[in-house]
């Protein structure tokens, strides 16, 4: 019995502090939640812009459908047609040098299609105000490109974003990066064309 008494009363102090800790320290506290806007039909109407070559820059406008499978995958076809205007540098080699217009192959239209992975999803405090919600997206995908001169091959990487305004309404901005195949029309080198747009999505058959 003497026994007992001695090792309760050494156990004593350290329950104490166990339960001590234990409302210091609740334990851990799950901030998941379900998103609370899902996409399922998503129809694009895009704006946008082909900003790297030295000769032209393009003025895009892009359209496009979206299935979404899940929360995390989806994809998409699109069509994107290219108005361009020509840089100073082609305006100076065409009146100094004679260099024909016909000797810079352009962009005119492109179409294609991406897979989409979507591992982000969030939400936004604005001054404790509102709250907004968004989500964050990878591509990958192919597509065809017509060229003044030519018709060719590409595959793309890529990214985006999506703020959604509504259920039915968002705003999403894609950058994608084309490497375009040497082939045809005697190509002998990788053309590099990079996409930023910025889209009014439309969403259709999904669910809060």
């Amino acid at each position: 019995m003497h026994k007992t008494l001695v090792v309760l009363s050494l156990l004593a102090p350290t329950a104490a502090l166990a339960q001590l800790q234990e409302l210091e320290n609740p334990g851990t506290v799950s901030a998941i939640q379900e998103r609370a806007y899902r996409m399922q039909h998503e129809l694009n109407l895009a704006v946008g812009l082909l900003p790297q070559d030295a000769f032209y820059k393009g003025l895009t406008v892009k359209g496009s459908y979206g299935f979404h499978f899940t929360d995390y995958f989806a994809a998409q076809g699109y069509f994107t047609y290219s108005y361009n205007l020509p840089t100073s540098l082609r305006q100076q080699l065409e009146r100094d040098f004679g260099v024909l217009p016909t000797a810079f192959d352009e962009v005119q239209f492109f179409f294609g299609g991406d897979l989409m992975w979507k591992p982000l999803y969030g939400k936004l405090s604005v001054m404790n105000r509102t709250v907004i919600h968004g989500e964050v997206w990878l591509l990958l995908g192919g597509a065809g490109f017509k060229f003044t001169n030519t018709f060719r091959p590409g595959i793309n990487i890529g990214g985006g974003g999506r703020w959604f305004i509504s259920q039915y309404v968002s705003l999403r901005l894609d950058v994608t990066d084309y490497i375009v195949l040497p082939v045809g029309g005697g190509s002998t080198s990788f053309t590099n064309v990079l996409s930023m747009t910025l889209a009014l999505a439309l969403n259709f058959g999904g669910a809060e």
